[in-house]
């Protein structure tokens, strides 16, 4: 018993100082990162429940072992998701695709932000090699952006270089599924082969949505990922796959 509640405190105590290094040093563009500490006092507080001998003594032994049997199938879930997750970091997609599709990312006041740059730097890379292939830029305006992710990323590339007349825009989404769906129309999915440009942690989940869609040529181009926010972002994309195969996007 001595050893599981040490190893809950030292397992919160991380936790939390995972989110205080996100809160004070990384670049996020949700609230998503404050799980961590809601996780990290939650172990401390069940800690402090053992040691103390509050409230779980009293619980029956038949929720104890169903709670422990919930808590292992979870975890494998936990790990096999993960698992596809990470199987989509070293996409590279092929040469000579007819279309790739930017999903969008936050938009800042002063241009794309750190990762919506990652995912335009990426998809720039392949245009430079790939001179015929069409780029779609997909992504709405949000409430705090002062132009749509679409016209930001459209006006980036024009920038480093990249003919107008290849840059097709779709403004209207505001997620994933709609980046997709959306972008969908602007070509030929039975047809056409297509690039799902966004970062590493994200391809697994994109390409599927994009199959589920109808796309028939879809691969997987990944950008790279802040590594410090990496944690956090397999945690929400963990709840991402899981959310979309509930809803039969994949």
């Amino acid at each position: 018993m001595r050893h599981m509640q040490n190893l809950a405190v030292a397992m919160g105590a991380l936790c939390i100082l995972y989110f205080l290094a996100i809160w004070i040093v990384a670049v996020h563009g949700t609230n998503f990162y404050f799980i961590w500490l809601v996780i990290g006092l939650f172990l401390i507080g069940w800690a402090v429940c053992m040691k103390k001998g509050v409230f779980i003594p009293q619980i029956p032994i038949w929720i104890k072992r169903g709670f422990l049997v919930m808590f292992c199938l979870g975890c494998l879930l936990f790990v096999f998701v993960e698992g596809l997750i990470l199987s989509g970091f070293s996409a590279k997609g092929k040469e000579g695709l007819d279309y790739i599709i930017v999903l969008g990312a936050q938009m800042k006041a002063n241009g794309p932000s750190r990762v919506l740059k990652m995912r335009l730097d990426t998809a720039y890379d392949y245009l430079v090699d790939n001179p015929d292939t069409v780029v779609i830029v997909s992504g709405g305006q949000g409430n705090d952006e002062h132009v749509s992710e679409a016209q930001g990323m459209y006006d980036y590339l024009v920038e480093k270089g990249v003919e107008p007349e290849r840059i097709l825009k779709e403004d209207k989404s505001r997620n994933t599924s709609q980046n997709i769906n959306y972008s969908g129309e602007l070509l030929d999915r039975e047809n056409c082969s297509v690039g799902i440009v966004t970062n590493n942690f994200h391809i697994f989940r994109a390409t599927h949505i994009a199959e589920k869609s109808g796309y028939r040529q879809v691969y997987g181009i990944a950008a790279p990922s802040e590594l410090m926010m990496q944690g956090n972002n397999m945690l929400r994309e963990f709840m991402g796959v899981m959310k979309d195969f509930l809803v039969g996007n994949i």
